[in-house]
């Protein structure tokens, strides 16, 4: 009946990280120990504080549907958020809040593309960047970049890039899938070269801002002035602040983008969850110190996995400088056979780990890079170090 459905969604990817995830769940249930390490999701629960106020708003009856665009005063904590974190002034028609920085990063395509419209992608990149882009009638402009590099764009593979249909860069920083961090540098040196390409609108994707180990600064690439009336900064609690199940994402943008989200979402969602709403009003007016135990158990499991891989032939690492997950590069095995399963590229690897070693991860071609693995370290002590005997174990039969 696939003849009943639109070419659209016939030829929409699914989710990899997501359909890992469904897998390692049929497994599960099927009797297999599985240890997952291929979801996006901090393993903490959501802090007291930020509980606390969501039960204070169902006490006080927060129950109606809220503003298209978010409540004024959590849209207030968000401009209040930014300013202090990342020196950016924004007013409250350029603040749209929506259900999970997933949907942000949806409203911002759909109301900024137009078909044909070529929207640059530093590779590896977060999962559903490409399809966001298709399904908004864009062209996914694939740059690749190397675990050499840190997994990075240069000034001139940007120039490369650019041509009279390019419409947008999108980028996040600290990264997902590799934990990179763009340097305020080296964002100067992009945004030098954008200043000769007035037409493209800047997406930095920042959800994972507060996971920095602090080796590298966060920078923002609207903190330039001249980048400021073109860049749509996004950001969410799902992170940094164990939130993933809450769906709350915003963006600060300019006002003219603003307002054309606000008017798509109008139409599809209307606003988030008014419960969800009033607890991220606390999570971002709260002091980022409070959430630093997270983020220092984090940089723990980090030094750990990394220690792990060492000791498996094969796997090529850099180190994170945030966020939560190792992007190994793993072509050592292209072309191998192991315990009679011959190894092509990322996925059969990550799918053999999966069979062999009752481990998920994602294959990087999802993310754009064939060469590597995604690794979540969202988990326990325990439950890495188990992982990785078990994968060491795997790649040595």
């Amino acid at each position: 009946m696939s003849n009943h459905l639109s070419e659209r969604v016939n030829n929409l990817a699914i989710s990899a990280t997501l359909e890992m995830a469904a897998k390692a769940r049929e497994l599960k249930a099927a009797g297999k120990d599985i240890i997952g390490l291929s979801l996006g999701e901090p393993d903490f629960n959501t802090p007291d504080y930020i509980k606390d106020a969501a039960i204070q708003a169902v006490n006080d009856n927060y129950n109606s549907y809220s503003p298209v665009d978010g409540y004024v005063d959590l849209k207030e904590a968000v401009i209040t958020k930014f300013k202090r974190d990342n020196n950016l002034t924004y007013t409250l028609p350029q603040i749209v809040v929506s259900t999970g920085a997933k949907q942000s990063l949806y409203n911002v395509a759909q109301a900024c593309l137009n078909k044909g419209d070529e929207v640059i992608l530093p590779c590896p990149y977060w999962v559903s960047y490409s399809d966001i882009v298709k399904l908004a009638d864009g062209v996914p402009v694939e740059v690749p970049t190397s675990i050499d590099t840190d997994f990075k764009m240069t000034p001139e593979q940007l120039e490369a890039a650019i041509t009279p249909k390019t419409k947008m860069l999108w980028y996040s920083s600290p990264c997902n899938p590799t934990g990179s961090i763009y340097s305020k540098e080296e964002l100067r040196a992009l945004a030098d070269v954008l200043q000769k390409h007035p037409q493209i609108v800047v997406v930095s994707d920042e959800i994972y801002e507060h996971i920095n180990y602090g080796v590298t600064a966060h920078a923002s690439m609207a903190e330039f002035p001249d980048m400021f009336d073109r860049t749509v900064t996004v950001n969410g609690v799902a992170k940094a602040f164990a939130m993933t199940g809450w769906r709350i994402g915003y963006i600060g943008a300019p006002a003219y983008i603003a307002r054309a989200c606000n008017k798509l979402q109008g139409q599809v969602t209307s606003g988030a969850s008014c419960i969800a709403q009033r607890a991220v009003i606390t999570a971002l007016l709260e002091p980022v110190s409070r959430i630093q135990y997270m983020v220092d158990k984090f940089k723990e499991r980090r030094k750990l996995i990394l220690s792990l891989l060492q000791d498996i032939p094969g796997f090529k690492c850099n180190e994170p400088e945030g966020a939560f997950y190792v992007f190994p590069d793993v072509t050592a095995y292209f072309g191998k056979t192991l315990n009679g399963v011959k190894i092509n590229n990322s996925s059969d690897f990550s799918m053999y780990l999966l069979e062999a070693a009752n481990v998920a991860t994602v294959a990087g071609d999802a993310f754009g890079n064939n060469n590597c693995i995604r690794i979540s370290y969202a988990a326990s002590e325990a439950q890495i170090t188990e992982a990785m005997a078990r994968i060491k174990k795997a790649v040595s039969l």
